[in-house]
């Protein structure tokens, strides 16, 4: 049994385990899954027991709202193992601030701090075999909640499950990539819900990246949706764009992720001295600092790649490829926050968690 401060867990354990039939040395990113995940119902009004169970498939019905009204968030966060196997998490409090966050704009109930966190640590620890050890592998956490409730008509559900699944994930090397400057489709709009982990916000994407594929990128940066002026997201990171020395990203708003991985390079950069500019940046001021060379970087923030650098830009029919850089601020950022994350250094920000 674990114990979530008065509320005790339920652990049913596994009769098998699958962990013999992986490849640790060689994994792909969020597509092996350990043997147990954590399920919490919300039913009559209340969240009921957590309870830590084998992995495996959920029965719902045809008439769950899920299926007719995307009720549905998510997060992304990582453990990690550093040399000595000690377990960390990295900022663990910020995924569960925002998980609310999300929850309320869907009209989802929120989840206690508790269940989330200390329901978090007991599954890690249950799995902790299945954390990998490899050099840039970590443990992908997927917190996710949606409405298990049933009915047909438009209104939020009556139930709700949320869950937490595990997937021992290699080295997420996206290598450096090029971008299309999306001026058709919009990732969010004013008052509407891109500052939420919303599923459906993800699902909006595929088709314009889809489109950038044809044309040879592999990814959108996403403009506001009236005008598509000003720059917003690299597809689903936050983006930065570095002028000369200095550092730029567009503040958040309805229309833009919080997210966690851009705060903390936010931090780091003014901890190092690195000028920083939260504003807006127009998509021609970019095109005018490629064409005079002040464009230095350009790259995307979040969890998986922690940073993914922009090799080129499109817009218009042109492209516009940006300097390769020793002592990038990309390579710079990317070492300060893995170093925190694996316990190689010291935290000066508190955000490490050991479990």
């Amino acid at each position: 049994m674990g114990k979530i401060a008065d509320t005790i867990i339920s652990i049913e354990k596994s009769k098998t385990s699958k962990i013999a039939q992986v490849d640790f040395d060689n994994l792909a990113f969020g597509s092996v899954y350990s043997d147990h995940m954590l399920v919490c119902d919300y039913k009559n009004g209340a969240w009921e027991v957590p309870k830590i169970v084998p992995y495996g498939p959920l029965m719902l019905n045809p008439s769950a709202k899920i299926f007719h009204y995307g009720q549905s968030i998510f997060e992304g966060m990582k453990a990690y193992k550093d040399a000595k196997e000690d377990i960390y998490l990295f900022r663990p409090l910020d995924n569960h601030k925002r998980f609310n966050i999300s929850a309320k704009r869907m009209a989802i109930p929120e989840i206690p701090e508790n269940y989330f966190i200390d329901g978090l640590k007991a599954l890690l620890k249950l799995e902790e075999q299945w954390i990998p050890t490899k050099e840039g592998s970590s443990m992908y956490i997927r917190p996710f909640m949606f409405a298990s409730g049933e009915g047909f008509h438009a209104s939020p559900a009556n139930e709700y499950k949320f869950m937490i699944c595990l997937a021992p994930s290699g080295a997420y090397f996206a290598g450096k990539v090029k971008v299309l400057i999306e001026e058709t489709y919009s990732r969010s709009a004013n008052g509407g819900v891109g500052y939420a982990k919303a599923g459906g916000n993800y699902a909006g994407q595929f088709y314009p990246t889809q489109l950038a594929i044809e044309k040879g990128y592999n990814q959108v940066i996403w403009t506001d949706d009236v005008h598509h002026e000003n720059i917003e997201e690299a597809g689903a990171m936050n983006i930065f764009i570095r002028i000369n020395d200095t550092l730029i990203t567009a503040p958040t708003s309805d229309r833009i992720l919080d997210g966690i991985t851009r705060k903390s390079i936010i931090d780091i950069a003014l901890d190092e001295n690195i000028k920083v500019e939260v504003r807006t940046i127009t998509v021609s001021e970019v095109v005018e600092a490629a064409k005079k060379g002040t464009l230095k970087e350009m790259f995307g923030a979040g969890t998986a790649a922690v940073i993914s650098p922009i090799s080129t830009f499109g817009h218009r029919g042109t492209d516009y490829d940006l300097p390769e850089l020793e002592n990038s601020y990309a390579s710079i950022f990317k070492k300060k926050i893995t170093d925190i994350q694996y316990n190689k250094t010291e935290d000066k920000f508190g955000w490490r968690v050991k479990i």
